[in-house]
């Protein structure tokens, strides 16, 4: 049914583009007719619509793998450097929770750790929605940052890395196994703001996976019985993408994506001195405007890599995807 459904969508879309234009060309022979140029501007205005969903629609049948449509979950950590790649790390944070708004998607911080000094050491994010797993995978890899030190009191200029991976989250019909003496679950208290917010109670979650090794944590909510939760859902997925990968016999797009945190293996470069620029190693897509980018101007890198990556399947629904 749901397969029904995504196609359903897409043929309706089809029609309703088909009927919009042959509406407008019927109308353009009436305004031409009687040389009505309010009416003539109108029709070009609701063609611009319509080019703006055919763009979508051959764009989105880039996005036919079979997690493409799922949530993701987007993981940050910063490279070696302490404070430097911390701070970038919360950078990268906030770049991608201004595209998630700007996107129309919703999201939800499943763990933060915050770092010794400033930045972070850590982040997962939830995000929710159509589509997000398509285009979030398309950010996976080492995104390195040029600039002038705030923490260096001579002013140097520093480079700073930092790791982003996506999973998909994984639908829970999907059956993953999991036995619960395979499981060491730890609790401990989460780390606060410290003051009346400190949690006093040991309400964070670490589970471990004993068989692959495989540990995740959540400390966003209060509750240890949601952290669990959480924890839960993420662990799920990463066993889901290891069965996948052993399935394959071979690494999946995604691991391919992972490499050392560390210079040669960047796919985007953030420069911010001595010249602004954001390049991205894998296209060659590059703007000037650093501020647009790290206000979560990303779209322009997401779709030159998905088109130049060639996914392939089946047709995407039109649905809650990014201009």
């Amino acid at each position: 049914m749901r397969d029904r459904s995504a196609h359903l969508e897409f043929v309706e879309t089809y029609t309703e583009i088909e009927t919009g234009h042959n509406d407008l060309v019927d109308l353009l022979e009436l305004a031409t007719e009687e040389k009505d140029q309010e009416t003539i501007s109108e029709i070009e205005n609701d063609l611009a619509g319509l080019v703006k969903t055919v763009d979508q629609i051959e764009f989105q049948n880039m996005l036919g793998g079979k997690e493409d449509p799922n949530n993701a979950l987007l993981t940050i950590h910063p490279g070696a450097g302490g404070t430097e790649s911390q701070d970038w790390a919360q950078m990268l944070m906030r770049m991608y929770v201004r595209w998630i708004e700007n996107s129309g998607y919703g999201h939800e911080i499943l763990d933060l750790q915050s770092g010794d000094e400033a930045g972070i050491k850590g982040v997962t994010i939830e995000v929710k929605g159509k589509y997000a797993y398509g285009y979030l995978k398309a950010e996976a890899g080492v995104h390195r940052l040029v600039r002038i030190s705030p923490f260096d009191s001579n002013s140097r200029r520093h480079t700073s890395f930092a790791s982003v991976f996506v999973y998909p989250e994984i639908d829970a019909n999907i059956e993953i196994k999991i036995d619960a003496g395979d499981l060491r679950v730890d609790t401990y208290r989460a780390s606060g703001a410290g003051g009346q917010h400190v949690n006093k109670t040991s309400s964070a979650i670490r589970i471990t996976h004993l068989p692959t090794g495989i540990a995740v944590q959540c400390q966003s909510e209060r509750s240890q019985h949601r952290n669990k939760e959480s924890a839960m859902k993420i662990l799920m997925a990463r066993l889901y993408q290891k069965k996948k990968e052993e399935e394959d016999e071979k690494l999946s797009e995604m691991e391919k994506s992972k490499k050392d945190i560390a210079w040669g293996s960047q796919i985007r470069s953030y420069v911010f001195h001595p010249y602004n620029m954001v390049k991205d190693h894998r296209t060659s897509v590059e703007t000037g405007n650093v501020q647009k980018v790290m206000d979560g101007g990303i779209d322009e890198f997401i779709h030159a890599y998905l088109l130049e990556s060639g996914s392939s399947g089946e047709p995407a629904p039109i649905s809650q995807a990014p201009a």
